[in-house]
């Protein structure tokens, strides 16, 4: 006979500690040539080939917003030391772009939710 059901949840680790389950919102923006995914690991980048990944702890925050002609999406790290990464993804047809700031929001108030 199995046991009966323990009456409390189990706790959770917070996310990204040690044995926490690797889980929580994800965020990707995608173009033939670009990419931004932000996920429980952090944020990274990728730009014509070339990634560059950032761990919350090191991220001071992270900024968006629409290019000037309004085709895509901007998103900014500015690092711990001051230094500053962009990667630019375009958004086909333009009304996605409008589907990733409601996304990008939620997620970023998820992982940083004091910005």
């Amino acid at each position: 006979m199995g046991q009966p059901p323990h009456p409390y949840a189990q706790p959770q680790a917070a996310p990204g500690a040690p044995g926490a389950p690797d889980q929580g919102p994800e965020f990707l923006a995608v173009d033939r040539h670009n990419s931004v995914v932000i996920d429980i690991n952090g944020v990274a980048f990728e730009d014509h080939g070339i990634a560059i990944d950032f761990t919350w702890p090191e991220i001071r925050s992270v900024h968006y917003k629409a290019s000037g002609n309004g085709k895509s999406l901007m998103v900014a790290v500015i690092h711990l030391d001051g230094s500053f990464y962009e990667c630019t993804v375009e958004a086909k047809p333009r009304e996605r772009l409008h589907h990733w700031f409601a996304h990008l929001a939620q997620v970023l108030g998820y992982y940083r939710p004091m910005g």
